[in-house]
């Protein structure tokens, strides 16, 4: 069936110029698919080197590139400003040439605008690519074509044209892209929010704000899921009803029975529909680990109920390995169990991962600081670590929140201070007993010591392997 949003679109941007800027994952393919269109491309990007990476854009018809201190040039001379998710929308140069009449977009919102299916998208502050991946993992069991895509790496703006009307699209969606969103998904789930990325957003409010975008465009048919354990539950609720928004909501817990959604009790999985309950899984049988996993479990499992049944929900399940990075079991070594939970670069996700166990652990944690208050996590580690293991620049807040609680004096914790990753893992190695668990959540960035938190995570299990 032909998608006549996407043919109007190919029609009306023909011959229009457009400013690309931010050359990366999300935003070659568009380059090269508005190239095709006959569309005039100005890529930009403040790195120099930047092309040298991507050769195959050099020699596409239509296209200039704009590199170095003045990417943001002449922004008022174009038809469209299409951005990438780290370029911050705010910049003086965008706003000045949004006010001279240019629209402002994005591969993310072309997509949500041309699509001609179903979208889920899911965000949050912890558990995204988890929860997205749980979710294209279920819906393998029903009988459409999925479209992966979104903050996990993969663009779809240049597949709009395999794509049909009974197909659905299930993103993973960052504050970065729903800052400047005007249309939400179909089905849309908020993960949990914690303090994070004020390196970006100006204030933590407008972080929350960008993350309602989400919900707030829903239509009367769509859904949106909603975490009962989290604090910011209530606002989304006052948001909805100020709005008055209509869409279907959801709940999940790991802490409460919901009458429309899905929860954990009893060492088991469930989910309710009007108050009917009906057991998905034991967790004995899941491979995932923690209420963390639960969560993210039961939020999945909302997103994809109208299309994939039960069984096929817990045979997924049974099989399901989990994501690297990700509270990652590594290896068994003399007897001691390491966990690689690399993604948790801020206090609030390493919290939900290291409560996850069942015994105190060995806790590797440290990074590059993102302005964010580390506070909170002194309790959590007091109470669920025996021994911390701290690295990088954010060490002394850490050490500071642990010290300055009142609950440290009467604590058997002890705390140590490395200036790497090597000397951690071995650290970890001399200080642990048979039956201990490590755990390296970092509650920090990684940007001190590694390019990311990927590169960060393949030391610590290279480290690991080796001892």
């Amino acid at each position: 069936m032909e998608n006549l949003k996407l043919e109007k679109f190919k029609e009306d941007i023909k011959g229009k110029s457009v400013a690309i800027i931010g050359i990366g994952t999300s935003n070659i393919p568009a380059i090269k698919y508005l190239s095709s269109l006959g569309v005039r491309v100005s890529a930009r990007d403040k790195n120099m080197d930047i092309i040298k990476n991507h050769q195959e854009l050099i020699n596409l018809s239509n296209v200039e590139f704009v590199l170095g201190e003045n990417y943001l040039s002449n922004l008022s001379e174009f038809d469209y400003i299409l951005r990438s998710p780290g370029v911050k929308p705010f910049l003086p140069e965008i706003e000045n040439a949004v006010l001279s009449g240019v629209k402002l977009t994005s591969e993310i919102e072309l997509l949500f605008d041309l699509a001609p299916c179903k979208i889920i998208g899911v965000t949050g502050s912890a558990g995204k690519t988890t929860t997205v991946t749980l979710i294209n993992e279920f819906l393998k069991g029903s009988d459409r074509k999925i479209w992966l895509g979104g903050n996990i790496g993969i663009s779809l703006f240049d597949k709009l044209d395999n794509m049909n009307p009974d197909d659905l699209i299930v993103l993973e969606l960052s504050s970065f892209q729903l800052m400047t969103m005007k249309k939400s998904p179909n089905i849309s789930l908020i993960t949990s929010i914690y303090e994070d990325h004020l390196d970006y957003h100006r204030s933590f409010d407008e972080y929350v704000e960008a993350k309602t975008n989400i919900f707030k465009y829903e239509g009367d048919n769509d859904i949106f899921v909603i975490n009962l354990d989290d604090k910011f539950s209530d606002k989304f609720l006052e948001k909805i009803k100020e709005n008055n928004i209509k869409s279907k909501i959801l709940y999940f817990s790991t802490k409460n029975i919901c009458r429309n959604g899905a929860y954990f009790k009893s060492n088991a999985i469930y989910i309710s529909i009007n108050g009917e309950e009906r057991k998905v899984i034991d967790v004995e049988d899941i491979n995932l680990i923690g209420e963390k996993n639960y969560a993210n479990i039961c939020s999945a499992i909302c997103c994809v109920l109208d299309f994939v049944d039960i069984e096929s929900i817990s045979k997924t399940l049974k099989e399901f390995k989990g994501v690297e990075h990700r509270l990652e079991y590594v290896d068994t070594k003399y007897g001691v169990k390491y966990y690689n939970d690399s993604i948790s670069t801020t206090p609030g996700k390493a919290m939900a991962a290291f409560t996850s166990f069942n015994q105190k652990i060995i806790l590797i944690a440290g990074g590059s600081d993102k302005n964010l208050d580390y506070s909170p996590i002194g309790i959590n580690i007091i109470n669920c670590a025996k021994i911390l293991i701290l690295l990088g620049s954010t060490s002394k807040k850490i050490k500071d929140a642990v010290e300055n609680n009142s609950n440290f004096v009467n604590s058997n914790l002890k705390i140590y201070e490395v200036n790497s990753m090597k000397n951690a893992v071995k650290l970890s190695m001399e200080v642990s007993n048979n039956g201990d668990i490590v755990v390296m959540s970092p509650a920090s960035a990684s940007f001190d010591m590694y390019k990311n938190y990927k590169e960060r995570g393949k030391d610590f299990k290279n480290l690991v392997n080796s001892l």
